[in-house]
């Protein structure tokens, strides 16, 4: 068999009225409805008036957005895959691409932050209807990021050069999973491009451990972030909700003289767990055990804010940065040495799909 010799002058079109392209949808589009989805955003989302109608009919604008991201949409053209075939007789109420262009960019940072308001109450009934979390009832991580997605056009609204160096617009993100699940986004913020990644974190970490426990999050629940959300606040909003955390420590001054202070017989070799491709780290010694999992040898932590029974702990022993700026450790009472390793599994932005963090960067261009 060899391809024919008049290739160029055959074209095809998928135009057949009785073929469906994405059969898959259908039951993606029925589950939203049921979790109320249409309602939500009828409920919460408002776009102020204009001459060509850009802010009417927001439920069917977004759901026409939901599908076409499901069905493999990475940009506004693309959502006209929604009108191929059959798919208008196994949908009603899709919108041209140029109309759902028009919606995106009527968008300002108060109705964004309305979204956010209809993600956090669908999450949950979501989590009512289908198995999101399994396992959340033992234990469940909450993971803090933010990325900056790159813009273009001088209208952009609050666009800037951040620490990446880069021109757009940065994104907060806080991800729940457990052992047994994939990451689910429970809270976002959009921010302007130069925001610093701690503005709003405690908020938005009061936020997340909510809505991870209004999906089923009754165990424990523990926040592991880096460097940049090392602060009082971060760490008060855990306490206050009761959950447990791993942050990672800036090495200042008086976080190495601590480190030094620490014995060499205390150290025992750590196993790297899963990673590879990380070395063997090495941790203090555990001395103490509490309830059924135990608190990890500990320093008293440098930081005067924290209460005394915060736990400064150091799975790698070093006086350099590493790329988070930092070596050290902070937690809660109540991890073991492969407790605190799991840190090193960290969710980061990076594990969430590709194609996701591709859909956003459309949605901010």
């Amino acid at each position: 068999m060899q391809s024919s010799h008049a290739a160029a002058a055959v074209s095809s079109a998928f135009d057949d009225p009785n073929l469906i392209a994405y059969g898959g949808l259908e039951p993606v589009v029925r589950l939203a409805e049921r979790c109320g989805l249409p309602a939500l955003v009828g409920e919460h989302v408002r776009l102020p008036d204009s001459k060509d109608s850009t802010g009417a009919f927001p439920a069917a604008k977004l759901m026409s957005l939901v599908g076409g991201m499901a069905a493999g949409a990475d940009s506004i053209d693309d959502m006209d895959r929604l009108r191929h075939g059959a798919m208008g007789r196994l949908f009603s109420g899709v919108r041209a691409p140029s109309t759902l262009g028009s919606f995106l960019r009527s968008f300002t940072h108060g109705h964004v932050k309305q979204l956010h308001a209809v993600a956090r109450r669908f999450l949950h009934e979501l989590a009512r209807h289908t198995p999101l979390l399994p396992g959340a009832d033992q234990a469940a991580y909450v993971d803090i990021d933010d990325t900056i997605r790159r813009t273009h056009g001088y209208a952009k609204q609050g666009a800037g050069y951040g620490y990446s160096k880069v021109k757009g617009l940065n994104a907060l993100l806080g991800v729940v999973s457990t052992p047994l699940s994939a990451p689910v986004i429970a809270a976002t913020r959009l921010r302007k491009g130069p925001s610093n990644s701690a503005r709003g974190a405690a908020a938005l970490v009061a936020e997340t451990i909510r809505t991870a426990r209004a999906c089923g999050a009754s165990g424990l629940l523990v926040l592991r972030a880096d460097s940049a959300f090392y602060g009082a606040d971060v760490i008060n909003a855990c306490r206050a909700l009761g959950a447990r955390f791993s942050i990672t420590m800036r090495m200042n001054a008086s976080v190495k003289a601590t480190i030094a202070r620490i014995d060499e017989d205390a150290w025992t070799p750590a196993d790297p767990l899963t990673l590879p491709d990380r070395p063997a780290r090495k941790v203090p010694r555990p001395v103490d055990k509490v309830e059924e999992l135990g608190r990890p040898a500990a320093t008293p932590c440098p930081n005067p804010q924290l209460s005394p029974n915060t736990a400064c702990t150091t799975p790698k022993r070093s006086t350099g940065n590493q790329a988070g700026g930092s070596g050290l450790r902070l937690g809660t009472g109540g991890f073991t040495d492969a407790g605190e390793l799991t840190h090193l599994n960290e969710v980061r932005l990076e594990s969430i799909p590709e194609i996701l963090r591709e859909y956003i960067s459309d949605l901010l261009e």
